[in-house]
């Protein structure tokens, strides 16, 4: 039995951990689960799971939800709650899905605790992946991958060193702009939101939406796999894989290719995760090939998706500059779905915004946040003055 802290259960990830947990009641035991203003869905979920904590972002919906329950769990809120529950004692391991940088401090408390941690929110990695695995490697603690492409490469892997790979090949779907007939680069500028919001592939939220739709999330993949499984950003590369079946892929020196192929669904990176290292029966997804007839693979187009080469750009530098990366981009997707600037603008924001930041080596925790701050307000500047 697995007992697992969830952050970020009414998003996406966490609606899907939640059902692995109904799957598996045997083998993982939800004991702490936090939201962020979905009251109503912890509210249910907790009930179903009966957690010994659980967090909200508000104070007032806490006093709320500690109302409705009585005693039982306890109800904490905000940043301290986060903690709180990253750090409970009967953790074996704590699960991140909470979008942006907010997941950042709990995973240190959790990796310092001596938890496990599994991490489907990309900014840990990004921003502080050099400090998150340092203190991983100190405190003898695992970071595993809830990202179907890292966990992928995980399970390719399994165990041997980076020094028998030769590359490491992400998959990306393309989005939904990757014809170029249908959608040529000058066209880019007449890309609506709702059309954004349109993958081809996977239901998810509406930032990592957007983030498939720039290629910035294949981008964001490639400084996490670097952190991950200790390889250069050289050794990493990203292939157009439209079927997204296969989820990810590793070369070898001795030129023997390995992947990972499943129909997708994230219930089955999330449940690897939390099962690992054994791996329990699951009927949620089965992959028919036959009916599948075909798979295919393709170059990412680099000129009408810079996001690719700015983030090897960034992850090859490393220091803060991933960082401002991962900010300028979160700053620029709010204003592209708040209707500021157009769809081209983001990647063109996030350009401008990495060309005036000094980025500083071997950053501190402080340097990483300071450096986060100064790119949210450098990439808004040209629409809030």
């Amino acid at each position: 039995m697995k007992n697992v802290v969830l952050l970020g259960s009414t998003g996406s990830i966490g609606v899907s951990t939640v059902k692995v947990a109904d799957d598996l009641p045997d083998r993982i035991r939800l004991i702490g689960l936090a939201a962020g203003n979905n009251a109503g869905l912890l509210l249910e979920q907790s009930r179903r799971h009966r957690p010994e904590a659980i967090s909200i972002a508000e104070p007032a919906r806490a006093a709320e939800l500690q109302n409705a329950f009585g005693t039982a769990p306890r109800v904490y809120s905000g940043a301290e709650g986060l903690l709180r529950l990253a750090t409970l004692p009967a953790a074996d391991i704590v699960l991140i899905a909470i979008v942006g940088t907010a997941g950042l401090q709990p995973a240190l408390a959790a990796i310092r605790a001596g938890k496990d941690v599994a991490v489907a929110s990309k900014e840990i990695l990004v921003m502080a992946g050099e400090i998150v695995m340092r203190e991983a490697h100190k405190y003898g603690v695992r970071v595993l991958a809830v990202d179907s492409e890292h966990s992928a490469i995980f399970q390719c892997l399994d165990g041997r060193p980076s020094g028998s790979v030769r590359k490491l090949w992400l998959t990306a779907s393309g989005g939904p702009f990757r014809d170029k007939a249908l959608w040529p680069r000058e066209k880019f500028s007449e890309i609506t939101v709702e059309r954004a919001l349109q993958h081809p592939s996977w239901t998810m939220g509406r930032k990592i939406t957007i983030d498939s739709a720039t290629l910035f999330n294949k981008g964001l993949e490639m400084i996490e796999a670097r952190w991950l499984f200790d390889i250069e950003m050289a050794r990493v590369g990203v292939l157009v894989h439209p079927q997204s079946v296969v989820h990810s892929l590793v070369e070898f020196v001795d030129g023997s290719w390995l992947a990972q192929l499943s129909t997708p669904d994230m219930c089955l990176p999330i449940q690897y995760a939390l099962t690992y290292p054994e791996r329990a029966p699951s009927g949620r997804v089965r992959t028919d090939f036959a009916e599948l007839g075909r798979l295919t693979f393709e170059e990412p187009d680099w000129e009408r998706f810079p996001a690719i080469g700015l983030a090897r750009r960034a992850g090859e530098i490393g220091g803060t500059l991933p960082a401002v990366l991962n900010a300028a981009n979160e700053v620029a997707v709010e204003a592209f779905v708040n209707r500021q600037i157009n769809f081209p603008q983001i990647a063109e924001t996030v350009q401008r915004t990495m060309e005036a930041h000094q980025s500083i080596s071997h950053p501190t925790l402080e340097q990483i946040l300071e450096a986060d701050a100064w790119a949210r307000r450098e990439a808004s500047n040209p629409w809030r003055r």
